[in-house]
């Protein structure tokens, strides 16, 4: 467990910071963006929960929170040359397929789309599209770091079906769809 007697001390003042494993590194490296990129998308899935209230879809954000905890963890924590040290908190393959299984279960209720979609309709459901949009911002600068350095595949491919959990959720909140807003390409012409 984590145990944290002072919030601040002083290390990144020269702007590095520190991996899991005690090396350190610029701030504004790959690696770190994508760490706090992925903060930034449980962050906003905090507001999401909020927005929601008390549905029962809140709890799986729950996990997914905790998750995205670990995910911050794994990209923090180098892959060393040959085998990963045994202590490494690594995503593994069950978190990912728990995120498409719940995908399955919430899009068997939704008629399938005929148009894109804008980010909105009800205001829980556009606090879930923008922790989505956060979410693949998350992913992206996930696979700009792996470009760089070795990042766990099962990282990437969590943020990858967490923002689709997101969209599918957010469609969810909208009346299962009915209160989608439709992109209409062109209407301002």
């Amino acid at each position: 467990m984590v145990k944290l007697n002072k919030i601040y001390t002083r290390t990144g003042d020269a702007g590095t910071t520190g991996l899991v494993d005690g090396s350190r590194l610029p701030k504004h490296a790959p690696r770190m963006q994508a760490v706090g990129d992925v903060d930034e998308a449980n962050s906003a899935i905090g507001l999401a929960i909020i927005a929601m209230g008390a549905r029962p879809e809140t709890r799986w954000l729950t996990t997914i929170q905790n998750d995205l905890f670990d995910v911050g963890a794994d990209l923090a924590t180098p892959i060393p040359d040959g085998a990963d040290e045994p202590w490494a908190l690594r995503i593994i393959a069950t978190q990912v397929t728990r995120l498409e299984e719940e995908i399955d279960g919430m899009n068997a209720d939704l008629a399938p789309l005929d148009s894109f979609i804008l980010p909105g309709g009800s205001q829980a459901a556009a606090a879930v599209h923008l922790a989505r949009a956060i979410t693949r911002r998350a992913e992206r600068s996930a696979t700009a770091a792996a470009a760089e350095v070795a990042i766990n595949p099962q990282a990437i491919a969590y943020l990858n079906r967490l923002s689709d959990l997101l969209f599918v959720l957010a469609r969810r909140l909208n009346d299962n769809g009915a209160a989608d807003v439709k992109w209409v390409p062109g209407a301002s012409r």
